[in-house]
């Protein structure tokens, strides 16, 4: 990290931290996701088509259709929901999956930028109540997301606002340097994807971190710092290319073993949570 240039109004200085595969490793919409599922509140078909549509986000991109697609669909899935019990669920699920997967590497970004009297702000698509619970947990001053509309302490199935993705990102961090009286030209963000690169150049000490192909690339033509905090192997670029291959194949696998499972079921063939879990785990592993 580079030091921002002197230390009196550190308060007007703030670091800014995309989330999925920044701080934390994979999705932790997933993870959240996984942990509502195992509580009942998921059927079987949502985790399958879910896992379906980012098979394809992986393997072709996205599109606007697809991001508003599931927008909506997710949107309809919790219509009706307690806020209440889904922040519940985020902080059991942190404690028994994300904090494992918090990259050691980037928590100590943070805790620098927290040492220094920094304000640092976590910045995700993903619902606002995951990013506040992952922020409190490691001491961050906030977090910014996709936010649900709520009424009466259920959520309506709408949105407030837009879905916090690429523009809306860089967007939303200027509204709260307005809000916050925050120095941009000082302050630090830190992304995995291209799709951070307008957050990124929102500020004056831009970061990739693991980054992607084109975020990597762009950050060399701006000569932008990369810092890679995923394991590596001898072939590191082979690594990323077979790991992103792999969560590709997983992310299929867990759509076939969702059919899988409910066709166990309605044929009465049980299996256990312990065996669905450790055949995840060997898939984890591999990536």
């Amino acid at each position: 990290m580079t030091r921002s240039p002197g230390h009196d109004n550190a308060a007007t200085v703030a670091a800014f931290f995309d989330v999925d595969n920044t701080i934390v490793r994979g999705a932790s919409a997933y993870h959240i996701a996984r942990g509502l599922q195992q509580r009942g509140y998921f059927r079987w078909r949502d985790i399958a088509h879910f896992g379906w549509e980012q098979a394809k986000y992986t393997l072709f991109g996205e599109s606007r259709e697809q991001l508003d697609e599931l927008r909506d669909e997710a949107l309809g899935v919790i219509k009706g929901w307690s806020a209440a019990e889904m922040a519940q669920v985020g902080e059991e699920v942190y404690d028994e999956v994300l904090e494992l997967r918090i990259f050691p590497g980037t928590k100590a970004i943070i805790d620098e930028h927290r040492a220094q009297g920094h304000q640092v702000w976590l910045v995700t698509a993903s619902p606002v109540e995951i990013g506040r619970v992952i922020a409190r947990r490691l001491g961050a001053t906030g977090a910014l997301g996709t936010v649900a509309e709520q009424k009466d302490g259920h959520y309506t199935g709408r949105l407030v606002g837009d879905f916090l993705h690429k523009e809306k990102k860089a967007a939303a961090v200027r509204q709260l340097a307005e809000d916050e009286v925050l120095d941009l030209d000082r302050s630090f963000a830190y992304g995995d994807s291209v799709n951070d690169g307008p957050m990124l150049e929102a500020v004056g000490n831009p970061c990739a971190i693991n980054p992607d192909t084109k975020l990597r690339k762009l950050a060399s033509e701006r000569g932008w710092p990369i810092e890679e905090f995923r394991k590596r192997r001898k072939n590191g670029r082979r690594g990323v290319v077979k790991a992103s291959l792999t969560g590709t194949v997983w992310a299929g696998l867990a759509v076939v073993r969702g059919v899988r499972g409910a066709v166990r079921g309605v044929a009465g063939i049980g299996r256990s949570d312990d065996a669905v879990e450790a055949e995840h785990a060997g898939d984890a592993r591999s990536l």
